[in-house]
């Protein structure tokens, strides 16, 4: 299914399969890697990114930007066709909610939970047709850089309403 092609009511047709917070995702193609924190007296210096994570699966950067999200706010739903989303926290904690909808592979249907921020950095690659968004659980804002494989286009920027499916997925869930 082409991206243009999503509803909502397709979404809903899903038996979406939530899967157990872990520390490796079990969408196809979506990877994490810890990031290096090298502390001493005078302050951090936190690795971004780095060439030679290429090998390990990651994917050419082609552009790259900050972006701030107000703590308590839920930015989703969206996916892209064409681009990769690889991005990283620089201070605070973020949920990011992923949702397989490559019909072709064996984890459609999948949704994985991870969680970055500053006090376990991380870098995460979405692959495209990977439905993903984020709340920004720590106070005043989240801050992250994303590092995407194309430069931004608009024509690859689909959006759904962050509450057209699962609403209760976004912590904190005190239940």
């Amino acid at each position: 299914m082409r991206a243009s092609e999503i509803t909502i009511d397709w979404l809903n047709s899903i038996n979406f399969k939530v899967k157990p917070l872990r520390t490796t995702p079990t969408i196809e193609g979506v990877l994490t890697k810890d990031l290096q924190v090298n502390l001493d007296g005078r302050g951090e210096v936190t690795e971004l990114w780095s060439r030679s994570w290429l090998e390990a699966g990651f994917a050419p950067i082609e552009h790259v930007y900050q972006s701030a999200t107000d703590f308590g706010v839920v930015k989703c739903w969206h996916y892209h066709e064409i681009h990769t989303d690889q991005f990283t926290v620089t201070r605070g904690k973020l949920q990011v909610t992923l949702v397989d909808l490559r019909e072709n592979c064996s984890s459609f249907g999948d949704v994985n939970v991870v969680f970055l921020g500053t006090l376990k950095p991380g870098l995460l690659k979405i692959p495209p047709m990977v439905m993903h968004g984020w709340k920004a659980l720590s106070h005043p804002e989240v801050l992250v850089v994303n590092l995407q494989t194309h430069i931004y286009d608009p024509t690859d920027e689909y959006k759904l309403p962050w509450d057209c499916i699962m609403p209760e997925i976004w912590e904190p869930n005190n239940r």
